[in-house]
């Protein structure tokens, strides 16, 4: 078989995959140049990692929910409502970042248990029960800002988690105007990839399984390493690696551990793929559903964490169509609507999109009526793209 035929062969057998891919991959292209170069700016890629960050974190947990055959709608208000508890526990409290962020993770995982009680124990539908939540949380929001709207956070350590970037190494002077320290996690990072790779490689050369032919792997490590030195690249031509982006990778690496590495990631995608075949085999659907809700209600949590860090304050209308974003974002990310289906990996390409395309119109002044269609369009695409590979299979 050439490699133009193993190319059409992994492209057709890994197509819910890859179209994500290959939709960011064209997204960026286009407005690179529809910008004059601009999109792919240094400042504007920190701006747009900064601005997915809150959302991606959503993404994920919302992808489990999906994945398991749910739906969550209340994450934006009570994202936006534990945004504000943050608010209020340094300014009128008097509470340290240290006290406050745990305390608003607890809050998130008990909201988070709440819902997944309605929904496991009480067999509520889960679009229902979360809707209950989405009045409930916009009403909390309103009584937390209602005495004083809009509430300002002085503290710089947390401001810093939205708007801070890591401090770089001082006393190398090697490339001027670069942040050699994001260069070096990158370099590492590329490394740790190659290396994993070669590895599981082996491993399923061991066991006699299917694998990619050589120049397939090779190009597949070529082209990953060249994305992830050029986005390297970019980050460290501005101030380099921001901690809400620390934050996010360490999310994404926590999730694709547990989601691939455990039993409860297992469990997880039996329960999704067949609920009852996974009762009949020993594994609790009801402890898992409170499970992958209070996971959802955490990171909630720190998604509001992160957006009122970035505004520095907490508004009235924190959280608005949270919900929807990050929903579209795991659908775009390739989570399947009838469940079973989805990569946590997938979930941040998905948030990545969505975001592309609002900066990228944002930059060529499109008008806000017109990105609403546009970004309608890539998400029925997305879902018509999922059913029509689901037929075929």
């Amino acid at each position: 078989m050439s490699f133009i035929d193993h190319g059409k062969k992994q492209l057709r057998g890994n197509i819910r995959e890859y179209g994500m891919y290959i939709a960011l991959f064209v997204i960026v292209v286009g407005f690179s140049i529809a910008t004059d170069g601009v999109f792919i700016s240094s400042r504007n890629i920190v701006n747009l990692v900064n601005q997915t960050g809150y959302i991606a974190v959503l993404a994920v947990g919302m992808t489990l929910v999906i994945v398991i055959r749910h739906i969550d709608l209340s994450v934006g208000y009570l994202s936006g409502f534990l945004g504000a508890v943050a608010a209020i526990a340094m300014v009128s409290w008097d509470l340290p970042v240290s006290a406050t962020i745990p305390l608003v993770l607890g809050l998130g995982i008990l909201a988070g248990l709440l819902s997944g009680f309605l929904v496991a124990k009480m067999e509520i539908p889960a679009f229902v029960a979360t809707l209950a939540g989405w009045l409930g949380y916009r009403g909390a929001l309103q009584l937390s800002t209602r005495g004083t709207g809009t509430i300002i956070i002085p503290d710089d350590a947390f401001n810093a988690i939205g708007n801070g970037f890591v401090p770089d190494i001082p006393g190398i002077g090697i490339l001027p105007g670069v942040h050699h320290l994001t260069l070096i996690l990158g370099f590492l990072g590329i490394v740790l990839f190659l290396v994993s790779e070669i590895n599981a490689r082996r491993k399923l050369q061991g066991y006699e399984s299917e694998i990619l032919p050589m120049e397939m792997f090779i190009l597949k490590l070529v082209f990953v390493t060249a994305l992830v030195g050029g986005i390297t690249w970019i980050l460290a031509g501005y101030q380099g690696l921001s901690w809400t982006a620390v934050v996010v990778l360490i999310v994404i690496i926590v999730y694709q551990f547990i989601t691939t590495k455990t039993v409860l990631g297992r469990h997880i995608y039996a329960v999704g793929g067949n609920p009852e075949a996974a009762e009949l085999s020993g594994i609790s659907v009801k402890r898992l559903t409170y499970a992958v809700f209070g996971s959802m209600g955490m990171l909630s949590a720190l998604s509001g964490i992160l957006f009122a860090s970035r505004l520095r304050s907490a508004t009235t209308t924190a959280g608005q169509l949270f919900e929807l974003d990050a929903i579209a974002a795991a659908f775009v990310g390739g989570v399947s609507a009838a469940g079973g289906v989805g990569k946590v990996v997938g979930s941040l390409i998905g948030a990545f999109v969505m975001s592309s395309l609002s900066s990228g119109m944002n930059l060529m002044g499109m008008d806000i009526s017109y990105q609403y269609i546009v970004r309608a369009t890539v998400l029925a695409a997305a879902v018509i793209f999922d059913v029509a590979t689901r037929k075929r299979e």
